[in-house]
């Protein structure tokens, strides 16, 4: 099992830039593919980015293409998602989630996640 405590989030004006963090405890990284979702409000929540267990394969939403960068540091069991060039659309609840599927699985939808964090707000003004 993991725990998942997402962080980084804010207020930030249209063109700029946050980086959120996700520090897991439990089983390390290597066990799971992770995956960034958001849910803006009265939406569903919608796939943003994901990397594979082995790294290998990583999938980004065409809407944060060239944008968004997800990244780990498997020494501080942590996963990052570099947001740039941030757009009023982009705001959302973001959640981090972990797989625990084969070694070059990339999951875009929710029931392939077991495990989710709370939860950081992003807010981008225009």
């Amino acid at each position: 099992q993991v725990h998942l405590v997402e962080s980084g989030g804010g207020l930030v004006q249209a063109g700029g830039s946050l980086r959120l963090s996700c520090a897991a405890s439990g089983r390390t990284f290597s066990s799971y593919a992770l995956g960034w979702f958001r849910q803006a409000p009265g939406q569903e929540r919608e796939f943003v980015a994901a990397i594979s267990r082995s790294g290998d394969n990583i999938y980004y939403h065409d809407s944060v293409k060239g944008r968004f960068t997800i990244s780990i540091d498997s020494a501080k069991n942590t996963v990052y998602l570099q947001m740039n060039s941030l757009k009023p659309e982009d705001t959302a609840v973001y959640y981090c989630a972990a797989d625990a599927g084969s070694m070059a699985a990339v999951g875009v939808f929710t029931y392939e996640y077991d495990y989710w964090g709370q939860g950081t707000q992003v807010t981008v003004s225009s």
